[in-house]
């Protein structure tokens, strides 16, 4: 049993606006299956997406707060003209620039139009075949206990684990990464930004729950009530979803 990461959920106030900013900066499109914002590859709705991770923007009444994200995204470039041009068509898009401590850092720190960051990254060539999101990037105190958590608890691969960071990507070494890094801090607000799980069919869900619980995840209240999902908090508090297929 395992499960995959499906989903980048990110709460905004108006999720259409911000979905639609996030498929302009993926180069995807915002799909309005319900309440929600999907923002996928283009060509029609695909749910599970077989190789991305996708975004999915949910509708919230609290704006965010100050406190920077404890997760966020990393886009890929293929040229330094084309982290430029992708800086300044954001920027007009409604992107602000943030300074979060990044110096004169190659890449480029941003948030949407809401106050959420994330990175315009200078072309790497070890991104060059994740698609628009590099990496998915969770600040955390301790990088082996959550390679020691998320290893168990998806089937993607530990590609590198040291006391600075761990980096996860699928198996089948296609899509995103997903990153945890060590960073200075602890949580002190509701994660505005959070993954989604999905086990896969024919696996349990409940069964996958009763397993993550096990690891060390934490049962999760956020007002969600009778809902298909299951909301859980990783050991160091990141918040995510278990998800059922429906």
């Amino acid at each position: 049993m395992a499960l995959r990461p499906v989903m980048v959920n990110i709460k905004a106030c108006d999720a259409s606006a911000v979905g639609r900013f996030w498929a302009e900066a993926l180069g995807w499109t915002a799909y309005s299956p319900g309440v929600t914002t999907y923002v996928g590859p283009a060509g029609g709705l695909v749910w599970p997406d077989p190789v991305a991770v996708c975004v999915d923007v949910v509708p919230v009444p609290e704006p965010k707060t100050t406190t920077k994200n404890r997760v966020h995204l990393d886009i890929a470039t293929t040229s330094s003209a084309h982290q430029r041009e992708l800086v300044a068509r954001l920027k007009a898009l409604g992107a602000t620039p943030v300074d979060v401590g990044q110096a004169d850092a190659p890449w480029t720190v941003l948030a949407d139009p809401e106050g959420n960051e994330f990175c315009v990254l200078e072309p790497r060539e070890h991104y060059r075949d994740t698609g628009p999101i590099a990496r998915v990037v969770a600040d955390c105190a301790d990088p082996r206990a959550m390679a020691r958590f998320w290893g168990e608890a998806m089937d993607w691969r530990l590609h590198e684990v040291t006391g600075d960071r761990a980096v996860l990507r699928s198996a089948k070494g296609v899509g995103s990464y997903l990153e945890f890094l060590r960073t200075p801090g602890a949580k002190t607000v509701p994660d505005r930004v959070h993954l989604d799980l999905l086990p896969y069919p024919g696996d349990d869900k409940a069964a996958e729950v009763t397993r993550l619980r096990a690891l060390g995840a934490t049962d999760l209240d956020i007002g969600q009530g009778d809902v298909p999902w299951t909301c859980l908090a990783d050991p160091e508090g990141h918040e995510f979803c278990v998800l059922a297929l429906s």
